[in-house]
């Protein structure tokens, strides 16, 4: 293949609108960035996988240089957070093939610290995401969830999604008082207190 690498792509979405039930394969996750003033909430899938190495690679060309933070504060929070989220797995040595695919305008990949590190830990335990559902939340590098500035915006988007879950951080839970009553019945939104609980919420047993 003359040295080019080419990226196996999974089965397209049978609908480009409507997220699926099954869970998905360890390291692959459904996300919703915040996006910008411009650009708005936007959904992303972000596919990883796990092999030996040292690093963390991302395979779109050019990569835009929020989502390389987004992976470099994922990464970063795995690591400082190892022995609870993986145990004994030594994320340092792997390597971790990274894929965003974006669905909506917004295709900065900004605000996705925590679907990263969903899809490394489930890549590193070869567990399975939650099928149906969206998971929520920009991280720093000190390992705490940053304000989400909207809301209501994600949690409509992810209807739109024909979500099932919706997984966000708790401080986000005042702001969607303002959430439509008929949303909340077409959608189970689920919260956690930190990184660690986002990720095992995320994740099937």
């Amino acid at each position: 293949m003359d040295g080019v690498e080419q990226f196996v792509s999974t089965p397209e979405l049978h609908s480009d609108e409507a997220i699926d039930s099954d869970p998905l394969p360890p390291g692959q996750v459904w996300a919703i960035g915040p996006g910008s003033g411009e650009t708005g909430a936007g959904l992303y899938r972000i596919e990883i996988a796990v092999g030996p190495g040292s690093d963390a690679k991302i395979l779109n060309h050019p990569v835009p240089p929020p989502f390389r933070e987004s992976v470099k504060v994922g990464e970063q929070n795995l690591y400082v957070r190892a022995k609870e989220l993986v145990g004994n797995r030594g994320p340092r040595a792997h390597e971790y093939s990274i894929q965003l695919r974006p669905f909506d305008a917004d295709k900065s990949g900004a605000g996705l610290g925590l679907p990263v590190l969903v899809a490394c830990v489930g890549g590193l335990l070869e567990r399975s995401t939650r099928g149906g559902t969206i998971i929520v939340g920009p991280l720093n590098l000190g390992g705490s969830v940053e304000r989400i500035p909207n809301p209501v915006a994600i949690a409509e988007l992810a209807v739109d999604k024909q979500a099932a879950t919706l997984l966000m951080p708790v401080a986000a839970r005042r702001a969607l008082n303002d959430l439509l009553d008929e949303l909340w019945t077409k959608i189970n939104i689920e919260f956690y207190s930190d990184p660690a609980d986002g990720v095992f919420k995320a994740l099937l047993e």
